[in-house]
């Protein structure tokens, strides 16, 4: 079934939180986007993240324009992003505002900017552009120093943290699968 999306105020937050659902069917990493600015660590819970370009290396990350991050991207003009590995859930909580009180978040720095000891991924970028886009921006930033481990990764899916389970695949086994309009019988890579 295909729904079309319209501007106005008429359904809107139904339709939204429908979107919204909808969208989280794909399942994300989990990331920790931070700076510095004013003399003070901010960081926040996200998965609006993902590689741009190659050469030169471009990352993006989308903030949510009433977010307080924005604001205070816009004036750093650098942040950090940590992919979190799977046993960084505690960490992502926290960072979405259900603060830690069990331990603390170990942090280190590169480039002056805060990223989240232990995570698979530490990337930190120069903002070249900034895109408004609806009721967020996309914060373009170029990589100016990045890291990165073996592990397994923190995934979101449909509201809630999951962890990828390997399963031994049996190249002799197909599958049918009937679409809308095809039929597509899938069977070995090669």
């Amino acid at each position: 079934m295909s729904r079309r999306m319209t501007s106005g105020s008429s359904g809107a937050p139904t339709e939204q939180r429908r979107f919204r659902d909808a969208l989280g069917t794909f399942a994300t990493g989990v990331t920790i986007v931070s700076t510095r600015c004013d003399g003070l660590v901010h960081g926040m819970t996200a998965n609006g993240f993902m590689s741009v370009s190659l050469e030169p290396a471009l990352v993006v990350v989308s903030i949510a324009s009433s977010a307080r991050m924005h604001d205070i991207l816009l004036r750093a003009g650098r942040y950090g992003v940590s992919v979190l590995a799977r046993e960084q859930e505690a960490v992502s909580r926290h960072f979405a505002g259900r603060p830690n009180d069990d331990g603390e978040i170990t942090l280190l720095e590169s480039q002056g900017v805060p990223l989240v000891a232990g995570a698979l991924t530490h990337v930190v970028a120069a903002v070249v552009d900034a895109h408004p886009a609806g009721d967020h921006t996309m914060f373009i930033g170029e990589v100016l120093d990045f890291t990165h481990r073996s592990g397994e990764p923190l995934i979101f899916h449909s509201g809630a943290y999951r962890r990828l389970i390997a399963s031994p695949v049996d190249p002799t086994r197909t599958e049918e699968w009937s679409g809308d309009l095809h039929t597509w019988r899938l069977g070995p890579v090669g």
